[in-house]
């Protein structure tokens, strides 16, 4: 029902009162009548779309310095609004005992609070320009408060859980916030601070109106914080941070503030746009959910991501690069231009991560940009390849599901689906493209279908049927390659032939570069595969190569399969393969093979280890080592385990030993820290912990010891407890200190301790710190004690659907990976198929990515079985 606000009824007995009572009455129901269910719906975004426009949201917040205290809100929301507006239908997910009062044009209104709506009848408003407040208690799920730190997070549609507002993304508005804080405290948010007042114990911060922004992307941050500011290009920019180690920002500071002006410069050049809004500042935060998030004018980074420790891998030194790059595409990727309906939310992050890849480029000349580009691949595969497998592109009812949208198959597949894109319409016609689409939609929404309109009149090709299996539809391709030899052992005929796994006959259209190796020499042939099969001509007369590989260029996409000469040609000669590009699309190849059940994984990690002996390339090798010690927990069993882990043990103390490179001593510590078994082993690293045993070349962080004790712990040597114990009393920085304490749990040699802290993680205020959770929960359920914790996985997963409801996008997948990641067994797998057999109405979304987090549980226990 509709309620007054205290205002009204305080003065319930006024003539003004009456009368705005008797206008409700004699007005309340006319009008259309906008969806009013929890979350956002489509015909509600619609509804609001077509009827709100110029929209600015004036926002007060006074924050108090403990975390029990509640922050108090006003929001003044100004809107044009059509005649047949109806209803107005604000988003608020908190209950209505948290908002106090609801006014319209400065007179008390009625109003209700339903399904995570405040709803003010269209009676009291009118056609034209309408001013809505409201004085409201924020809610605290979306705003992350810290003991000394909050900041918000908003996507996709949680600015609903903080504040008052229109959730969603084709509703731009201004805003102007103001943010009343404890006086030590510094403040920073999309728009400019246009003044910074103190009276005795507050600080208050008022920030100008920022361009038309979706509400995901309003942000601040409010606490201690330290501050660096930089001119670059004449831009100023600020770097907000909670590292105590001043020598580690000193490194990194300089590296930071000259990747973000490099991926400026470069996206001004490309677009033809300067940079669209006010200001640059960036925000350093422990633990954050995300490698980054966009919000402009205030870009938040995990703090892990972007300050290195001393010792760096050059993996890690590209991931930073290209997260910076990432995140600043966003500006105009997103920013700038945003999706209408989270449908489209791929569009924003494949534009950000292709572009990213082209800004990173020129910022490391040495690198092998193509071989790094290969890194998209697995993940991509990781989902296409299971039976959970979701289209680029998918439909979206309802806002409050946006979160199942994201995962590796926008952020891997989707760079790849448009670098098919570029090849077939051309770099020059796709950058065209792209201007033309950012200047006609700027600081406004446009779909995917409005894209390939524009491309479509600029290129020749049917853009429309390729977008549909491409983009549409899930799954890829199997490829195989079909040879015949005449009776000189000369080809006679070389054939691409591709087939639908998902018995739709579908033809993935793209162009292929096939390699044909020679003793000597290696020689592509281009062919453009659009129909069942292709037959490669110029490959006729050809002496009998060494080897076939169908992704030859590695821009390919698909299930790649090997011909019989040619697997075993590379499982034998694979170090020998001279081109890095090569040995990559092998690499890739042969442990989809070894996922398909057709190369065993012992044979791939003796591939593996044979070509670490030799390898050069940085990028190879921690590629190599990633798949190496992956197979190694989780496709052989813990008995042939126990016999690779002296192996592996002694390879990568060799190659620590005798590598120059820092980066590379750090990969291969990190490797053999992922391995380490053997008793020999395990005091090894007791002694780089406790500082006796010093390795030439690597300085260890603090981050580093914390590991190190961890991994001690889950090893379970005798006297892990005090190790731990030791360990806390050593760290310096608050954050990691209150981490590490949430994580011990888990780490317990008693494992009536460690159900006691599984079973905790069922209260939703024991998951608010989500990479807390996560890496306990890897913890609890490592290789090594998984026996014990198979019992976590049934409630794991029932508590899901609650996840998925409380938690930020990436944590449901992120919660599934890290249950699941760890088990190898077909009990374990049983637990997971008996589920989903139990429940046969369960949520299509979260089921897919159930059976995507499970693929290679499933895939194991077949694979061990079959041994």
């Amino acid at each position: 029902m509709y309620r007054p606000s205290p205002m009204m009824l305080a003065n319930s007995l006024s003539i003004s009162t009456v009368f705005i009572l008797l206008i409700f009455i004699g007005c309340a129901p006319g009008g259309p009548v906008p969806d009013r269910s929890p979350g956002i719906s489509w015909d509600l975004a619609q509804h609001r779309a077509r009827t709100l426009s110029d929209i600015r949201y004036e926002l007060t917040l006074s924050i108090p310095e403990r975390t029990e205290d509640p922050v108090l809100g006003e929001m003044t929301i100004r809107f044009e609004r059509t005649e047949d507006g109806g209803d107005l239908v604000i988003d608020f997910m908190p209950s209505g005992e948290h908002v106090t009062s609801v006014s319209v044009s400065g007179a008390p209104a009625m109003y209700e609070v339903k399904n995570e709506h405040i709803i003010v009848p269209g009676a009291a408003l009118k056609t034209g320009a309408n001013e809505v407040g409201i004085s409201f208690t924020a809610g605290n799920s979306s705003l992350n408060r810290n003991d000394e730190f909050l900041y918000t997070l908003f996507v996709p549609d949680r600015a609903r859980f903080a504040i008052p507002c229109f959730d969603q993304p084709n509703l731009k508005a201004r805003v102007s916030l103001t943010l009343k804080t404890p006086l030590s405290w510094k403040a920073v948010a999309n728009g400019p601070l246009v003044e910074h007042t103190q009276s005795e114990s507050t600080a208050t911060y008022r920030f100008g109106e920022t361009k038309p922004i979706s509400t995901y992307l309003i942000a601040f941050a409010a606490g201690v914080f330290q501050t660096e500011t930089a001119m670059r290009s004449g831009r100023s920019m600020t770097m907000y941070h909670r590292e105590t180690d001043a020598e580690k920002v000193a490194q990194n500071r300089e590296e930071v503030f000259n990747l973000h002006e490099a991926a400026l410069n470069w996206l001004e050049s490309y677009t033809n746009i300067p940079y669209p809004f006010a200001k640059f500042d960036f925000v350093l935060i422990p633990a954050f959910q995300y490698g980054g998030m966009e919000h402009p004018g205030a870009v938040f980074y995990k703090d892990t991501g972007i300050l290195h420790d001393e010792v760096t891998t050059q993996n890690q030194k590209l991931g930073r690069a290209g997260l910076i790059a990432h995140e600043t595409a966003h500006m105009w990727f997103g920013d700038l231009v945003t999706m209408n309906w989270f449908d489209d939310v791929w569009t924003k992050e494949v534009f950000a991560n292709f572009m990213s890849a082209k800004i990173v480029n020129p910022s490391f000349p040495d690198v092998n940009h193509e071989l790094r580009f290969l890194s998209h691949y697995p993940g991509a595969y990781n989902v296409d390849r299971t039976a959970g497998a979701n289209p680029i592109r998918q439909p979206l009812e309802n806002l409050n599901m946006a979160g199942t949208l994201y995962g590796s198959i926008i952020y891997a597949k989707a760079p790849i689906v448009m670098k098919h894109l570029e090849i077939l319409v051309g770099e020059d016609t796709f950058r065209e493209g792209m201007r033309e689409y950012l200047s006609r939609y700027q600081f406004e929404n446009a779909t995917w279908p409005q894209l390939i309109d524009i491309l479509d009149g600029l290129s020749e090709e049917n853009l429309k049927v390729w977008s549909k299996v491409w983009v549409e539809e899930p799954g890829r391709p199997i490829v195989r390659t079909k040879i015949s030899f005449n009776e000189e052992k000369k080809i006679r005929t070389l054939t691409l032939e591709q087939s639908d796994p998902g018995n739709s006959d579908r033809y993935w259209n793209q162009r292929l570069s096939v390699l044909l190796s020679f003793p000597g020499s290696a020689e592509t042939i281009e062919v453009r595969l659009q129909e069942a099969a292709a037959t490669i001509d110029s490959a006729a007369g050809k002496p009998a190569p060494d080897y076939i590989l169908p992704n030859g260029n590695g821009v390919g996409y698909g299930l790649f399969k090997l011909d019989t000469s040619s697997k075993s040609y590379l499982l034998e000669h694979f170090h020998e393969i001279p081109n890095p590009l090569h040995r990559g699309i092998a690499w890739i190849t042969l442990r989809e093979e070894m996922l398909e059940g057709d190369v065993s994984a012992e044979d791939l990690l003796a591939v593996g280890t044979k070509a670490l002996d030799s390898e050069t390339d940085e990028l190879m090798i921690q590629r190599i080592l990633g798949t190496v010690t992956g197979a190694y927990w989780r496709y052989i069993v813990p008995e042939t385990r126990d016999a690779w882990a002296s192996e592996l043990e002694g390879l990568f103390i060799d190659k620590l030993n005798t590598t120059e490179s820092p980066s590379l001593k750090a990969s291969f510590f990190n490797a053999y820290r992922s391995v380490v078994l053997t008793e020999g082993g395990i005091e090894f690293i007791r002694s780089v912990w406790n500082e006796k045993h010093r390795i030439p070349g690597l300085k260890f962080s603090e981050r580093d010891f914390i590991g190190m004790a961890q991994l001690l712990a889950v090893r379970g040597v005798p006297d892990a407890a005090e190790i731990l114990e030791i360990q806390r009393s050593r760290i310096k920085n608050p954050d990691r200190l209150a981490r590490f304490e949430f994580v011990m749990p888990a780490l317990s040699q008693d494992k009536e301790h460690r159900d006691r802290f599984f079973d905790s993680l069922s209260a939703e205020e024991n998951r608010t710190r989500e990479p807390w959770v996560l890496e306990s929960l890897r913890f609890l359920h490592h290789p090594l004690r998984a026996e014990e914790s198979g019992r976590y996985i049934l409630p794991a997963l029932e508590l899901l659907e609650e996840i998925q409801r409380t938690g930020d996008i990436f944590f449901p997948k992120r919660w599934l990976d890290a249950t699941l990641a760890g088990h190898q067994t077909g009990s374990a797998s049983e637990v997971v198929t008996r589920f989903l057999e139990q429940n046969p109405g369960y949520s299509p979304r979260l089921k897919a990515k159930i059976l995507q987090s499970a693929d290679g549980l499933i895939r194991a226990s077949r694979i061990l079985q079959s041994q």
